[in-house]
């Protein structure tokens, strides 16, 4: 035994001989934190080097939390999205006594129990602060980004659904962070034209920003354009915004590479026409779901980006291959397309679009019902280096046309064949692609183990699957996945009715699975479910909605071994009042439950089982009907703490 720990780092010879500094950089290139953990496990001469090394922690409860930051002293980047429970209190407790004075960036999205108080110890702390995310902390207001404006170093800030800042936060923020180089306010629909002038004038370095579904209108446009570093423009669905906004954006300086103008109901190709006239160096161009008609002007201009521009969103719109050709010849640099549900796309219109653009790496033609095997043909012949192709309800292509995808382009990473009908030789075919990451077989109910079996033996590094209503699955395709495709971390079951708790205990064996759906599985039992918790403990979220055998065996498996896990539904399960109180109690991790019809489930029983996790809950889903029963005490002591409640009204109706 003392031999191996002087091997290991104990004494003073083997790993434990090398520098910290060298150890360290060691630890760089060990990407896997299950890797990084098993090497801090094994030397204590590796756990001393990562402690003064680490630069990067994500935490995902809050108790641990102060021991945390006194342990990696050297922290640049700090995590707090995922802290349940996190508060004030808690927060400044944890921050006392800790040296963070190397801190620069933190995130503290969806962290709706910290506001003012908790984010003024924040800023502090962390004297070099460069960047914070308060995204989704609906309940953050002018007081809270008064707070963090004290962070005068700032250069990125994410307000996204902070729903209670106004112009005067808004004010604040830019007068306190003059550095100001992105800054996010989707969703911020307080903020109006006044606010965008004032940001402005104060934040001449501004490169990006965002302010989508804000009721801002043309004089927001006036004001940014003045901006003359902005290079990130994000407006969707800025429904006040119309083509004499995009002509005085067109004026201003000729920084802009990127703008998104998607779903703004009152932008035409006109005032896109007008914005490449003064934005000549654009490389990325988002009007998915705003045109109605390609404009000759519009496409026109669109040649003079043909050197730069690489991404161009067209998303519901009404094309012909007329103008897929002028595309082609006006922009052959382009590495991404997207024509979802545009109308009019045909095989000719594919054709020669990708024979002018044999770069495109991203090609989305979701729902463009005319294609055919041909315009597979032609991707394949053209478009090599393709690694992303998404064809939902694209039904009249065939395994002929997959295989030629399958020959020729050897780098695919991500295919959609959702609502496909394509089979098991297809499947046979795209096994070639041995780099595939991705792959969405959703409603294709011809797929069976047979053709999961091909993708089995070859393509080890799929990382998400969804089977989607592939109700020719069964236990042997699972058996088949968990033996070649170990990386698998998303997985999609819903309504694969043949699957038992069998098949279950083959994904025990998938060590990075976080998340399963596994709706309407009504042959699984908590044994299944037991085999799963027990087994992949990196769960995150997991769907167990209408698994009408699932009963508080399941439930109390998961409170033993799944830990980490954050969303639940558990809706139409057959499980009692303390089976749910155990649960909620147990994972400290839980933010997000969602429990419609739990009829076995007593009003005493929601009330025990909220009240042992109301400070960690964020969101809720239940029936409308008990908002009348449920203490009305409880009800304000959740809201108190940030949890958003959705009340249902959904009739008990069972399905197979």
């Amino acid at each position: 035994m003392s031999e191996e720990v002087q091997r290991y780092g104990g004494g003073g010879g083997g790993v434990g001989a090398l520098s910290l500094d060298l150890l360290g950089q060691v630890l760089d290139r060990v990407r896997e934190p299950r890797d990084r953990k098993a090497c801090r496990l094994v030397s204590r001469a590796f756990a001393r080097a990562e402690a003064a090394h680490r630069r990067a922690l994500r935490v995902l409860r809050r108790e641990p939390l102060p021991r945390l930051l006194r342990t990696f002293p050297a922290l640049e980047r700090l995590d707090l999205s995922a802290c349940a429970s996190l508060d004030d209190a808690s927060l400044a407790a944890a921050l006392a006594g800790a040296d963070l004075a190397g801190i620069r960036r933190v995130c503290l999205a969806r962290a709706n129990g910290v506001g003012w108080r908790g984010l003024d110890a924040l800023v502090a702390a962390c004297p070099k602060l460069e960047a914070v995310d308060l995204s989704h902390c609906v309940g953050a207001g002018d007081r809270e980004v008064a707070a963090v404006a004290a962070a005068t170093g700032l250069r990125e800030l994410s307000l996204e659904k902070c729903l209670g800042v106004t112009d005067m936060g808004l004010a604040k923020v830019v007068v306190g962070c003059p550095k100001l180089e992105k800054l996010s306010l989707k969703w911020c629909r307080e903020i109006s034209d006044i606010g965008i002038d004032l940001l402005s004038k104060k934040c001449p370095e501004l490169r990006s920003l965002d302010i989508s579904y804000l009721k801002v209108g043309n004089e927001s446009l006036r004001s940014i354009s003045s901006l003359e570093k902005l290079e990130e423009l994000a407006m969707v669905c800025c429904s006040c915004i119309d083509d004499d906004g995009l002509e005085l954006l067109s004026k201003g300086s000729n920084s802009l590479q990127s703008v998104d103008v998607s779903r703004s109901d009152h932008v035409t190709s006109q005032g896109l026409a007008s914005l490449i006239d003064g934005h000549n160096f654009l490389q990325k161009l988002n009007a998915a779901d705003c045109l109605h008609e390609m404009g000759q002007r519009f496409l026109t201009n669109l040649a003079k980006l043909k050197e730069t521009l690489t991404v161009l969103r067209l998303d519901g719109l009404e094309v012909s291959a007329s103008v897929l050709q002028a595309i082609g010849e006006g922009c052959n640099n382009l590495v991404e397309i997207s024509l979802s549900k545009c109308n009019g796309v045909t095989d000719e219109g594919i054709s020669s679009l990708v024979a002018r653009c044999s770069h495109l790496r991203v090609i989305d033609l979701t729902c463009c019902h005319l294609l055919t095997d041909n315009a597979l043909d032609s991707i394949a012949e053209n478009c090599k280096m393709v690694e992303c192709l998404r064809l939902e309800s694209c039904s009249s292509i065939s395994e002929k046309g997959l295989e030629q995808i399958a020959i020729c382009c050897p780098n695919l990473k991500e295919i959609d064949l959702t609502d496909c009908r394509v089979n098991d030789a297809a499947l046979q075919h795209l096994a070639k692609c041995s780099e595939l990451l991705i792959l969405k077989l959703g409603l294709c109910s011809s797929v069976s183990d047979k053709g999961l079996a091909f993708i089995s033996s070859n393509c080890g590094k799929l990382i998400e699957l969804d089977l989607y209503r592939c109700t020719s699955v069964t236990n042997d395709a699972l058996a088949a996945l968990a033996n070649g495709c170990k990386k698998i971390k998303m997985l999609n079951l819903c309504y694969c009715n043949k699957i038992t708790d069998s098949g279950l205990g083959h994904l025990g064996s998938l060590e990075e699975l976080t998340n399963l759906e596994l709706r309407c599985l009504v042959r699984i039992t908590g044994i299944g479910i037991s085999s799963v918790a027990i087994g992949c403990k990196n769960l995150i979220e997991l769907d167990l909605k209408r698994c009408y055998s699932i009963d508080d065996a399941g439930l109390w498996a998961l409170a033993r071994y799944a830990l980490n896990l954050r969303q639940l539904t558990i809706s139409y399960c057959q499980v009692t009042g303390l089976g749910l109180c155990h649960l909620l109690s147990s994972l400290r991790c839980l933010q997000d439950v969602k429990m419609v019809h739990l009829s076995w489930v007593s009003i005493e029983g929601f009330e025990m089982a909220l009240r042992a996790a109301c400070g960690r809950l964020k969101k809720l889903k239940m029936l409308s009907g008990l908002k009348s029963v449920l203490s009305p005490e409880l009800l304000q002591l959740l809201q108190a703490f940030g949890c958003r409640i959705r009340w249902v009204n959904k009739p008990l109706v069972y399905k197979d």
